[in-house]
């Protein structure tokens, strides 16, 4: 029996008829950008986050790239200002910041958790820092309550990238809903899912609100009228009618997720395997991903294939040793080093193999 780390297929097939429907609703509506179906998805996704606004855009980089594009149109950032990001993360962290005219100001990990250290970001946050970036990586959020008292000390923004942490919840507030804006992305393999690119933006500030709906269509609210200079990044009929039918069924799926989670502590509990850190509240952690730790990781990884189990690497390259960030390359961040060279992301239905 073969176990991928990622069944896209099958995490669609579970909703065929339902998605069909969807489609076909679509089509036959002869409507396909910004019609009915984005609409009612914004309005459920944002009732289901628990935030007074969500806006449906192109995919994840965008969203994160939209948000600071309108603080910068709002006049709370500008051209040079640093955004505090981990290293450890998807690209596209940082490339948000940089696509904006920011500048990317880098910190550790965590040594348990692997998301953003705090006490790195102490050390090197700047006067001209002024947001801040936790990434809920492999779907587990960052500790909030430390993070915004952190952004309030030092006057920043807190921007949630909540990529891969759609369902994740902690003491009742979803991912989304606990910083001034949050980006998702609804890449096929998230736990929310498109049929193709598609991501949203979070926030109760219906002023930023605004000036991304704006921002997201030409910079135009009212046809043929820009007043400012926008892109084309608009979640379409298609991917909105699909991502409808999949959110009715997210909680059940993180659910799932985590029953399976448990089972891989319990299964993985005698090996040599450093395995994830439980979050203290059991509804905290979305399971985007199951990442263990080994210092044998290709041997760990080859006994796996043998066994026909698919593992995968999130990431094996800090940000800061990418070719796009070579300015940082002479930088040590020793703790995601070390992590770049042992993470492993097994599958959690190895846990029903």
């Amino acid at each position: 029996m073969k176990v991928p780390l990622m069944d896209i297929k099958a995490a669609n097939e579970a909703y065929r008829n339902e998605i069909n429907a969807a489609i076909s609703q679509v089509l036959d509506s002869g409507w396909y950008i910004l019609g009915e179906q984005l609409a009612n998805f914004e309005t459920e996704f944002a009732n289901y986050c628990g935030v007074n606004h969500a806006i449906g855009v192109g995919n994840g980089l965008d969203a994160l790239v939209l948000i600071l594009e309108a603080y910068k149109e709002m006049a709370y950032l500008k051209n040079g200002d640093e955004v505090i990001v981990p290293v450890n993360s998807f690209i596209a962290s940082a490339l948000a910041i940089s696509r904006a005219g920011l500048i990317p100001c880098f910190v550790d990990s965590d040594p348990e958790t692997y998301l953003l250290s705090l006490e790195d970001a102490t050390q090197r946050i700047t006067s001209r820092t002024k947001a801040i970036m936790p990434v809920h990586l492999y779907g587990r959020l960052c500790d909030m309550n430390a993070v915004n008292a952190f952004a309030k000390q030092h006057g920043l923004l807190v921007i949630e990238d909540a990529a891969q942490a759609h369902g994740a919840k902690s003491q009742g507030e979803r991912a989304g809903s606990i910083g001034d804006a949050a980006g998702f992305s609804f890449y096929p393999a998230k736990n929310l899912g498109a049929i193709g690119d598609g991501g949203a933006i979070t926030t109760d500030d219906g002023e930023l609100a605004q000036m991304i709906r704006k921002l997201r269509n030409y910079g135009s609210d009212a046809k043929y009228v820009h007043d400012l200079k926008g892109v084309n990044s608009r979640l379409d009929e298609v991917h909105a009618a699909v991502l409808r039918v999949k959110l009715r069924h997210l909680d059940d799926d993180t659910e799932r997720r985590r029953n399976l989670a448990e089972k891989l502590q319990q299964m993985l509990s005698s090996t040599n395997l450093i395995l994830p850190v439980h979050p203290s509240e059991r509804s905290a952690h979305a399971w985007h991903l199951y990442v263990v730790r080994t210092i044998e990781r290709q041997h760990f990884m080859k006994k796996m294939a043998e066994q026909g189990v698919e593992c995968g690497i999130h990431y094996p390259i800090p940000i800061h040793h990418q070719g796009a960030y070579r300015e940082y390359k002479n930088i040590i961040y020793k703790v995601a080093e070390q992590q770049s060279s042992e993470l492993v992301s097994i599958p959690l239905q190895f846990a029903e193999s």
